[in-house]
């Protein structure tokens, strides 16, 4: 008898170890909002109301960098993989699979994603990736995936991903979806960058931020929210991809559950930690191969 309570008091007994070192979710839902081409230079001139509400109520930075080269590809990977280019492997403005080795390819035939390790953790959540362009399907692991869809040409139906992303929202309540707007990009290479139209196209996607949210308070989540609005790269005149600091600082704004009050943060911050940062929101434990450190000063 004696055997027999000792056994169920040490299986117990490591149960409650295993619990302890468990980290809890800070959030039940991450909605991450990515903008392409938005220079962390523009947000003082922006008329982005929505956008400043967020940055009001919970912390920011403007001073997150890119990974070189300052284009769209490597550093949209660059944020969902938790890792640089020396490691992920992608490495040009359109890369669809990696021109180096990948260091690390744990399955799927990728190197691991923010939303592959979710998926380990949580196998049945509703995971979703909404973008207007293609290219950001080759960087996320969609098999990972519940729901991945690109919008129709923006020229001709603009709200199209906006549109997608409300009905997504309220009909799915996902516990981890990206929306990314290809957008500011597109009119900082054909008319350019700090223009009148790429202010215009900023207040435009404003709009749609302030609809994102409003949908996610209608699907009964803004309790249980963290919302993430970023971008993977600036620009100067009409272009990108080099070194200068209009190219390489982007806006990282983070507000919602659990989030303080905090204003502008100082602390550095690079691409491949915003990986990091949603995976600490979730209480998961990084891939080794994974460089990015989360914002942890951002939580209350």
């Amino acid at each position: 008898m004696r055997r027999i309570l000792f056994f169920i008091c040490l299986v117990a007994g490591c149960m409650i170890a295993a619990t302890a070192g468990a980290a809890s979710p800070k959030a039940k839902h991450v909605i991450y909002i990515g903008l392409d081409g938005w220079g962390a230079y523009s947000v003082s001139k922006a008329d982005m109301p929505a956008v400043k509400e967020l940055m009001e109520k919970g912390c920011y930075t403007l001073k997150k960098r890119t990974v070189l080269p300052s284009s769209s590809a490597v550093n949209w990977a660059s944020m969902f993989m938790g890792a640089g280019p020396e490691l992920h492997g992608y490495t040009e403005w359109g890369s669809q699979t990696p021109e180096l080795p990948s260091r690390v390819i744990l399955k799927h035939n990728i190197f691991p994603t923010i939303f592959q390790i979710y998926r380990d953790a949580n196998p049945d959540a509703e995971i979703g990736v909404l973008s207007e362009w293609g290219g950001i399907q080759f960087l996320v692991d969609t098999l990972s995936t519940s729901h991945h869809a690109v919008a129709p040409d923006y020229n001709k139906y603009p709200t199209a991903l906006c549109e997608m992303a409300e009905k997504y929202i309220k009909e799915k309540k996902p516990a981890l979806a990206a929306v990314v707007f290809d957008n500011p990009d597109h009119v900082g290479h054909v008319i350019g960058h700090d223009t009148p139209e790429y202010y215009a196209k900023l207040h435009e996607i404003d709009g749609y931020i302030a609809r994102i949210v409003k949908a996610v308070e209608e699907a009964g989540m803004l309790d249980e929210t963290i919302f993430i609005i970023t971008s993977d790269h600036g620009g100067i005149n009409k272009g990108h991809g080099g070194k200068t600091m209009l190219e390489m600082e982007t806006p990282f704004i983070i507000a919602g559950k659990g989030i303080r009050q905090g204003g502008e943060f100082q602390e550095s911050m690079v691409q491949y930690d915003v990986a990091a940062t949603i995976a600490y929101i979730f209480g998961l434990q990084q891939p080794q191969v994974w460089t990015g450190r989360p914002m942890t000063q951002v939580f209350e």
